[in-house]
Parts: structure tokens; sequence; C-alpha cells
């Protein structure tokens, strides 16, 4: 019992580091983000209404649809764009336009992840630099450099892995939660009348007396939910419960508390709207506080690009990215990798986005967008789940989703507002990602569906190649086939050019599927083609680390025992071809042809030997 209070401890000091990161570090921006959009006039009656808004959006958003809803919604445990998506795919399946939409659907909310993957480090960083000044106004000049060389600093050490850092982020992240709570605890103490704003009627008074500004501001009002995905995407490494307790008991006081400290200090002094947060604190805690909330936001930009690394490895186990170099960081951890090329695009792209904006301020209007649409994807996603998975009646599903529907909608349409200030960069950014995913799926489709057209069946082709059989080599010979059934190009160039047969072949076709997990026990499909030849079909789950050898270790028993020093691995490397007439727009067609070209080996990504590998190319027209 005492193990096991102490893991469940472990768990929901692990979720406050790595989970509330991102919303844990938005007081550093929002609120004050609502004033200096220059709509809302520092009057009392604002104050309260904002505070009041500030604190039902964390209720309805975080607090009912997230935490006790879309947790609800777990594919085997796992949570996420990718798992909610394959839920509701799988739940209307049955259903082939509908399932195709919601794809497209899902696939855009997994793109608009990138554009805010981008904004959230920049602004989370920039805005707790930006500290410097209120410490001293001739810092001013260092926070974009200081900020470009602490993001650096923090893709540098992406490869090393965040097994011994990552045991500080519960730690850290509980010290800053307890400090902001105290900092506005000091406040309200002062104001205690502040406390007034919890109340729903100053938030339904300010919507009724200011419908046009409350709409303007429903942009700025959305930060201080920044993050709130992370709490269903980080499931499956935490679990519901300890997610749950971290909010209700640590984050979400901690964060109240904060927001009504920033409001009790605005109402007695206007000019502290300027910094809030910073203001807050005494002259001697400044430097302190700037350090510490320089941490915080490494830790929320460090959970984030960790989930970009997972998130971007799943979408390529679903089809819809071409393979890239993934590599583990720890030897215990397998859901601990590293993508190089995704690691050092981001930062890239968040330096052009501190280079352009140069302020937490001007990159607040850029945010708020791909964080809108992103809800709005998975309350959507959410609806068929509690339809078609859980079998709810409609009019209760009607009830379930609805309002949340109503409410990302009102949040995304203000967002929307915000698009020629810096909003377009996120959409920008998401537009460029889903471009490339649905040319790469489709430019999939098309290679397949030529392959299948040129295909010679692999039973009968076997047959004739024994009537007449070539000479036998010793070993075990494994081709990789896109399609059970057809004979691979590999097959066909070693018969011609080499004239032989290994003594033992395995056909292998790897197969991913829209489920997180799939245990080893259903690994392995083996069907005997005769003549010591196998057709095998490997599946995987898009959470699994696709490893062939050791999928193979399990063909012993089965009349097909692999021995990997007596193994030679035999691939296709197709060279596409664009041509002008059917398939897609010639420039898709060009662009797909490079994504496939560019794309890492299938040998790296299923783990092959490189001793043991034989490539083969090909030319194929599209």
């Amino acid at each position: 019992m005492a193990a096991s209070k102490s893991s469940f401890a472990a768990l929901t000091l692990g979720a406050i580091g790595v989970v509330y990161g991102d919303i844990g570090t938005s007081v550093l921006y929002a609120f004050q983000t609502v004033f200096t959009t220059g709509h809302v006039a520092l009057t009392h009656d604002n104050i309260y209404g904002i505070l009041s808004m500030f604190f039902w959006t964390l209720t309805i958003i975080v607090s009912i649809k997230y935490v006790a809803l879309v947790l609800r919604a777990d594919n085997n445990g796992e949570g996420g764009t990718a798992s909610m998506l394959a839920l509701a795919s799988n739940a209307v399946a049955n259903r082939p336009k509908l399932r195709g939409r919601l794809l497209v659907i899902g696939m855009f909310g997994a793109a608009l992840f990138y554009g805010d993957g981008v904004i959230t480090p920049a602004i989370s960083v920039l805005s707790a630099v930006e500290g410097l000044e209120v410490v001293s106004p001739a810092f001013k000049q260092y926070v974009i450099p200081l900020t470009l060389i602490i993001l650096f600093l923090l893709f540098v050490v992406q490869k090393r892995g965040t097994t011994d850092i990552g045991k500080f982020f519960g730690p850290i992240m509980l010290v800053w939660l307890a400090a902001i709570g105290l900092l506005g605890l000091m406040q309200i103490v002062g104001h205690p009348a502040v406390l007034k704003a919890l109340s729903p009627y100053y938030a339904v008074r300010f919507m009724i007396t200011s419908p046009g500004v409350t709409f303007v501001i429903l942009g700025a009002i959305i930060l201080c939910v920044t993050g709130a995905e992370a709490l269903y995407a980080d499931m499956g490494h935490f679990g519901k419960k300890p997610i749950r307790v971290a909010w209700f008991s640590v984050v979400m006081p901690a964060l109240v508390l904060n927001y009504f400290g920033q409001g009790a200090l605005v109402l007695k002094n206007a000019q502290a709207v300027k910094n809030p947060f910073y203001l807050m604190a005494p002259d001697w805690a400044l430097l302190p506080l700037v350090a510490l909330a320089t941490m915080a936001t490494v830790i929320a930009s460090q959970a984030l690009i960790s989930g970009a690394f997972s998130a971007t490895k799943q979408i390529i186990l679903l089809g819809y990215l071409p393979r890239i170099q993934i590599l583990h960081t720890s030897v215990k951890e397998t859901g601990q990798i590293y993508l190089p090329f995704v690691n050092w695009t981001l930062f890239v792209a968040i330096v052009l986005a501190v280079v352009l904006f140069r302020s937490s301020e001007a990159l607040a209007a850029a945010y708020g967008i791909a964080v809108c649409g992103t809800m709005l994807i998975t309350t959507i996603l959410t609806f068929y789940v509690v339809r078609y998975a859980w079998s709810y009646p409609l009019p209760l599903c009607i009830a379930a989703t609805g309002c949340f529907f109503v409410v990302d909608l009102a949040f995304l349409s203000s967002n929307m507002l915000k698009i020629l200030e810096g909003g377009w960069f996120p959409i920008v950014i998401a537009g460029g990602v889903f471009t490339l995913m649905i040319t790469w799926k489709e430019g999939r489709h098309l290679l397949n569906a030529k392959l299948r057209t040129d295909a010679i069946d692999l039973p009968s082709f076997l047959e004739a190649v024994f009537v007449s059989p070539p000479a036998r080599v010793a070993g075990t010979a494994v081709f990789l086939t896109a399609e059970p059934g057809m004979v691979p190009n590999a097959l066909l160039h070693n018969l011609k050019h080499n004239k032989v047969l290994h003594e033992q072949n395995l056909f292998v076709t790897v197969r991913n599927h829209e489920v997180p997990w799939i245990g080893m026990e259903k690994r392995l499909e083996v069907e005997a083609l005769g003549h010591h030849c196998w057709q095998v079909i490997i599946h995987y789950g898009f959470k699994n680390d696709p490893d062939l050898p050791r999928a193979l270790q399990q063909t012993r028993g089965r009349g097909c025992d692999v021995e990997p020093m007596t193994t030679s691995y035999f691939l296709s490397r197709d060279i596409v071809i664009p041509t002008i007439g059917s398939g897609m727009a010639p420039w898709r067609e060009k662009l797909f042809a490079q994504m496939h070209h560019a794309a890492s080996g299938a040998a790296d990504f299923l783990n092959l030997p490189n001793n043991s590998v034989v490539e083969l190319g090909s030319k194929i027209e599209i």
C-alpha cells in the first residue's frame, strides 16, 4: 500500500512537471494581454469581469471539458489527437465517407499542433526573460539575445534525452506554482473583495454590457488555457487520476490565486498593468523570480518539444508523413525519442517567431488560433466517440459536446480577428504541414495502386519458378513488400542478376494500425507458401517501436526459424517519377517525389542490421 501511494505521488508530481508546464506559465502574459490590447478600460467593474471570465474559462474548458469528459476517451490508456482520431475513425468504420472526413479533420488538428509548438516556446521564454526589464530598463536590449541563447541551449540538449533532467521537472514546477500562488495570495490579502469575481455574475454582466468588446478580447482570454490539450495528450504517461488530482489540488488553485492577485494589484495601482506578474513581487525577489520563471518556461517548452517528437512518430506510423530518423535517448523508456529533423526545424521556426514579433505582447496576437482550432477539433472528434463508440443517445451527445463546441467556436472566431496582427504565422505553419501530410498520404495511395497494377501474383510466380528452380544458397532472405501476395521488385532483381534463391525466403509486409499498441502475441501472421517460402505480416500500433529482427524472432517454432547471423534483408528502393495526367496536381507529384527521395531508408526505420541489408532500386511513374 505504501509503495502504491508513493508511486501515485510520483506520478502526480510528474504530471505537474510535464502536463501543466504550459498552462502553469500562462500567468506571465495572459492577464496583461487583455488590457494591453487597448479594448478594455481599466475600471473596477472591468477588472472584476475579466477575472471572472478567466476563472470560468479555466473551469469550463479545463475542469469540465478536458478533466471530466475528454480524459474518459482513452484509447487503450493513451490520449492525444492521434488516439482520439483513431477512436473516432474506428467508431465510424462502417461509414467510409464520414471516416474519410474525420481523418482529414484529425490530421488538420495534428498540423495545428505544430503551429502551437512554434509559438509556445517563443512566447513562454520571451515573457519570462522580459522580467529583466522590470528589474532595470537597461536590460531591455539583452532580452532578445538572451531568449535566443536559452532556446538554442534547450534544443542542443534534446539529443541527450530528458532522463537525467526530467526528474527535476516536477519539483521545479511545484516550486513555481507555490511561488505564483503565494505572490497572488499576498495581493489578495490586501484586497480580499477581489474574490467576489469568482461569481459568474461579473463575467455575465461584462458580456451583456460590452458584447462587442467581449468578442474581441476572447482571443486574449483564451491564453489562460494554453496547454490544456496536454492533459489529454500525456494521459498515457501518467494516467487519469494523477492528472486530475494535480489539477484540482495544486495547479488550478495556484493559477486562480495568481490571476486574482494580479487583478488586486491593478485595482490598487493601474500603472502595474504593463507587467502585473512581475510587479507583484518585492524588489529583492525579482531576479530569483525571473530565474524561476525562465526554468518553468524551459520545462513547458521541453514538454511541448517532446510532444512534437511523439506526435511526429505517431503520424509517420499512421502513414501521413515520410519516414525520418528516430533516435532513442533512453535504454529504459521506449517513449523517449529524438528526431533531429523535427528538432532543428522547430528551432528555426521559433527563432523566426522571436525575431519577427520581438515581444511576448506581439506574440500573444499570433497565439490562440492554433490552440482554439485544436480544441474545436477535439470537441468534434469527442462527439463521434461519445455517439458511435460509446453508443449514447443523440440528444445526450449533443448536450455533452454542444456547449463546448459553441464555446470553442466563439474563441476561434475571436482569434480570427488577429490574423493580420500575427495570427497568420501559426496558420501558415499548420497549412504547410497539412499540405505535406495529405500529399504524402495521397502519393502513397497512388504509388501503391501503381505497384498493385504492375504486380505479379506471388503464389503463381513461385509455382512457375520452382518448375525449373534456380540454385539455392544457404541462409534466409527477407523480402519486404508493401502488399501481401505481391512479388517484390527486389526478388525479381535478385533472380535476374544473381540467379539464385536462398534456402529459406520470407516475404514480409509491415502494417501500421490506428491503435496505440499491439502486443507481441498479436504481432505476427505467418502463412506457408511451400518450397521453404513464407508470407509474414507484422502488425504495429502507432506508439509501438518498429523492430523487424525482433519481431521475426517469433517465427521460431513455426517452421521458419530466422537466425540473425545468416539472414539477409532485401529492400526495394523505388524512385518516383512524376508524370502529367491522372493523379495529383503536377506540383504535388513533384513534392511527393522529393519527400519520397528524402525519406530515411526502411532499414533504419525498421532497425535492420546495416551489414545484412541489400537495396535494389527501380523507377516507378505515378
